[in-house]
């Protein structure tokens, strides 16, 4: 009898200690399939495919219609820029430096984005504003005749350093050889567009200090202009170096800007009349 007790003992203790065993196996287990499927909802798969969806604007660089976003003088931007050529006109695509798409921009004059594009030439001048289509992407329709063109995405990121540099374009069928003319100063500086007259005066012509533009313009009554009454943007005569200059105040048209260093500018004043936007353009040279 005592015998058979201690098998029974025995018996217990091998059943007990074998469940534990069991116990501890199955707990492990589960505790690596809650770990793999955490890190399947969570996995770095997902972002990738993420990040790839905007990559994707990147890849329209192999269609050679876009420039490179340029270097810039006073420190690095942290705004990528891309611009690409379609059948409707132009898309541009803002991302940081890691591709993602630029969310936050501030409202510069009532537009989110100024896109100026110039031929060449500097003979044609087109202030545009984008209608944002996504985050990051905005697009504008506009038929351009063929040729070759430099474009200026104006804007304020919230959370970004950025400025202004040139992106070449090309539109259509263009040589590979471009006779870049220089441009010719004007020795007047009054201009007629459709019948109205601007008037320019400087009160310098030396870089390297502040400089006041002020315009006359007879007969007409100046009406405010995307939150401004006109707007002046600059240009070197090899379209590297841009300005976009305000007035000083709300109710006369003198701006106040400098250069940087000598040479030949091309000047376009913007000012509203009767409801037209009328564009007078001037050709200085800074000593």
């Amino acid at each position: 009898m005592k015998k058979w007790i201690s098998w029974a003992v025995v018996y217990l203790v091998i059943v007990i200690a074998g469940y534990n065993i069991y116990d501890l196996v199955t707990r492990g287990n589960d505790n690596s399939a809650e770990m793999v499927e955490t890190d399947t909802e969570h996995g770095h798969s997902d972002q990738k495919d993420a990040h790839g969806e905007h990559d994707d604007h990147g890849e329209h660089d192999d269609h050679g219609e876009h420039g490179e976003h340029g270097t810039t003088t006073e420190g690095e931007s942290e705004v990528d820029v891309q611009l690409r050529v379609t059948g409707k006109g132009l898309n541009i695509y803002l991302t940081d430096l890691s591709g993602n798409p630029i969310e936050d921009l501030e409202v510069n004059h009532e537009k989110l984005l100024h896109l100026i594009v110039v031929d060449e030439h500097l003979d044609n001048y087109y202030h545009l504003h984008p209608s944002q289509i996504d985050v990051g992407v905005f697009q504008t329709d506009i038929d351009l005749p063929d040729g070759a063109y430099k474009a200026f995405i104006d804007i304020l990121p919230v959370d970004h350093q950025y400025q202004v540099t040139p992106i070449s374009f090309e539109i259509g069928e263009v040589e590979d050889a471009h006779e870049h003319g220089h441009l010719t100063v004007d020795t007047e500086l009054t201009k007629v567009i459709d019948g109205k007259t601007a008037t320019l005066e400087l009160s310098s012509m030396n870089a390297g200090e502040p400089i006041t533009l002020t315009f006359t313009l007879p007969d007409v009554t100046i009406e405010p202009y995307l939150g401004a009454m006109g707007h002046v943007v600059i240009l070197d005569e090899e379209a590297e170096n841009y300005l976009h200059v305000h007035p000083l105040n709300d109710e006369e048209p003198i701006f106040e800007t400098s250069f940087d260093k000598p040479g030949i500018y091309k000047i376009w004043a913007e000012f509203q009349i009767e409801g037209e936007v009328y564009v007078f353009p001037y050709t200085i040279e800074i000593e």
